[in-house]
């Protein structure tokens, strides 16, 4: 066991168990079995193997630990306690209770420490996946010889649950692709879940799909101390694949009549089974939340040997930059995502005379921004040539191969969204994913975790509408514009031409308080004459005023977002004779409202109530800008299988069409 001897261990792990017990017994909710069972485990790790520092939790080269089963969450509040953070006893004590920073599922940025949030299962599998993929291509730009900036491991501890759900299969199988070696897993084998048992409705063989996956696979005792560190140096000398390391665990471990039954997954143990633990594990019955002196003094020791670990990388850095300065410089780029100041400069202009997909602006976008920023990467879910999202002359990260800048992600649109999460959450890249758009459903659950934890990574969704056409409904995503813009944080994107395209991709790299989603059209758009038109720059804002008939307050105001903007404009230039109209070019709600109220309101007179929103998606949420009396060019259904230009037809997204709306709006009282 080296310095540390294997009784150590043990004092550790079962107080971690008893921290475990009364945290959930005293909120009376929560998982005390998993933290039980994984704790030897968990004891192992920090004490012997974890890099990291609790008097910096941002130190770069850190060794990431991810609890992906983040119900056993009093498991990583107890290690935390133990191990220094800002985690005082009464916090642990406060477990899932109001403002406390113990909450039910770890929380990044709430708890220091914890790296990422986790809960949904499977989710900490792709994210450790993103973190170790980005930890071997920092490796790859920045260091020298003699110089090992980055060189740090990504442990992840998922259970049962997170192996049944279909992410970690994604996640798991990129990585057995890519070798990612410094990837290690710590599987939770304890054959349990809420219902009972696994066998009622798992029978995986696991062990073998990891070696199918191209994964290195030890099998190990959960509560021998000496087997599982082993284990561990054997993951860490693996120089060709990621690590999965089985530990065969008890859940509920110490509880003598709970040990190894769902009865202690979910559940407090119970006042009585509590006293009854702590008698079998020889932990003092009446002090909870007691933490040994011996327990504490061996911490103490380690944060001395941590906080040495980090001071020497410091030193090494300092002599880092004086030798390679150049390098140095482009560390910080990437670590601190510098966005340079003429970034618009790398922009390309868009001829105004040839019409040109949304999609296909993006692309020629990217190219330019890419040669500016450096830390740009990513890529899409087997779809690049669809999405126009391959960075060209860049190389592509595979198997043995990390300096590249755009990701084969396969068809795995979850993994892909999760792996992002892992990058955004690691540092060191700004990261895009992009497939077509109708495939958010598959990659939405690491949507939403993007946004609950601020993440500036950036979705190009291509393919935006029922203009996709021939490829029928299912392939037609008129409902999920509005599914996103009701998720907290998330900025939503449409822009209404190619130069609206570069100012939206430079609106999302300002972004860096959560997601961007890029809503872009397969379709041709023409190009808006911005001499004649507003800057597409005011996309920024959200929305402006794109064209008015006349002067003065408008009596009518035509909402549009994409591609249907153009149909707004035309459809107004031929009824301006009849009213004093104003089309308004809306790629973003979320921008608009960060706007100041006058700004709004010069936009949106509220004096004018007559309002037609014009949206190839379904009207739901619009309801807010058009008012009572707004009318809506929508599409509150499905789509259909033919040309993009027949279903606009069938659709009523003609000029016509609108027209005739705007006609009766005008003659009405």
């Amino acid at each position: 066991m080296g310095k540390i001897s294997a009784e150590d261990i043990r004092l550790t792990a079962n107080t971690i168990r008893g921290l475990a017990m009364d945290g959930v017994q005293k909120a009376k909710s929560g998982h005390p079995g998993m933290p039980m069972g994984m704790a030897d485990v968990a004891a192992v790790l920090f004490l012997n193997h974890l890099r990291h520092n609790p008097a910096d939790p941002a130190w770069p080269d850190r060794d990431r630990f991810v609890l992906s089963a983040g119900h056993g969450s009093m498991l990583l509040y107890s290690l935390l306690h133990l191990a220094g953070y800002d985690l005082p006893v009464e916090e642990l004590a406060a477990f899932r209770q109001l403002d406390s920073r113990t909450p039910g599922h770890p929380e990044n940025g709430h708890t220091p420490g914890v790296e990422t949030t986790t809960g949904p299962l499977g989710q900490g599998c792709g994210n450790g996946v993103g973190m170790a993929l980005a930890e071997r291509m920092l490796a790859a730009r920045f260091n020298a010889d003699g110089y090992p900036v980055v060189d740090h491991y990504t442990y992840v501890l998922a259970g049962d649950g997170d192996m049944m759900e279909g992410l970690s299969h994604e996640a798991f199988s990129l990585a057995g692709h890519l070798g990612l070696n410094k990837l290690i897993v710590l599987y939770d084998d304890n054959s349990i879940t809420i219902e009972g048992a696994t066998e009622l409705a798992y029978s995986d063989k696991v062990k073998k799909r990891f070696q199918g996956y191209n994964w290195s696979v030890i099998e190990t005792d959960a509560h021998d101390v000496e087997s599982v560190n082993k284990a561990l140096r054997k993951a860490k000398r693996e120089k060709n694949r990621p690590t999965l390391i089985v530990c065969r665990s008890r859940i509920g471990k110490g509880s003598p009549n709970k040990e190894g039954s769902a009865d202690s997954h979910g559940a407090p143990l119970g006042e009585e089974e509590v006293l009854a633990s702590k008698r079998n594990l020889g932990l003092p019955e009446d002090r909870p939340f007691h933490v040994p002196e011996a327990v504490r003094e061996l911490f103490a020791s380690q944060r001395k040997r941590w906080k040495r670990q980090a001071s020497k990388w410091t030193r090494m850095f300092k002599a880092y930059e004086a030798a390679h300065p150049d390098k140095a410089a482009l560390w910080r780029t990437h670590r601190d995502d510098v966005l340079p100041e003429n970034l618009s400069e790398f922009l390309p202009e868009f001829p105004v005379d040839k019409a040109v997909a949304t999609r296909s602006a993006s692309g020629k976008v990217m190219q330019g921004l890419a040669k500016a920023l450096p830390q740009l990467v990513g890529g899409s879910a087997d779809l690049a040539p669809s999405t126009k999202t391959f960075l060209d002359g860049l190389g592509s990260v595979g198997p043995g191969s990390f300096d590249g800048r755009n990701f084969h992600f396969g068809v795995r649109e979850h993994g892909m969204a999760a792996v992002m999460n892992g990058m955004a959450l690691h540092g060191g890249f700004r990261v895009y994913g992009a497939t077509f758009f109708v495939f958010l459903d598959y990659c939405r659950p690491s949507v939403r975790l993007a946004a609950i934890m601020n993440l500036p990574v950036i979705y190009v969704f291509t393919h935006d509408s029922f203009y996709v056409g021939e490829d029928g409904p299912t392939h037609e995503p008129v409902e999920h514009l509005a599914s996103l813009r009701c998720i907290p944080g998330m900025t939503v994107i449409r822009p209404a031409d190619p130069t609206e395209t570069a100012a939206a991709w430079i609106a999302a790299l300002k972004n860096k308080t959560g997601p961007t989603v890029l809503a872009l059209t397969r379709h041709d758009i023409p190009v808006l004459d911005r001499t004649v038109y507003p800057a597409a720059a005011n996309v920024e804002k959200g929305a402006y005023t794109l064209w008015q008939s006349g002067a003065g307050a408008p009596d009518l105001l035509l909402l549009a977002s994409g591609s249907e903007t153009e149909l707004a404009l035309e459809a107004a230039k031929i009824m301006a004779v009849s009213g004093n109209i104003r089309v308004v070019s809306m790629p973003s709600w979320e921008l608009f409202e960060r706007q100041s109220a006058e700004y709004r309101e010069s936009v949106l007179p509220a004096a004018c109530r007559r309002r037609i929103v014009v949206e190839a998606g379904v009207s739901m949420g619009w309801e807010r800008y058009a008012g009572p009396d707004g009318a809506y060019l929508c599409l509150d259904r499905f789509g259909l299988s033919g040309p993009y230009k027949a279903l606009a037809e069938r659709f009523g997204f003609t000029v016509g069409n609108l027209t005739v709306m705007i006609r009766r709006i005008l003659d009405s009282e």
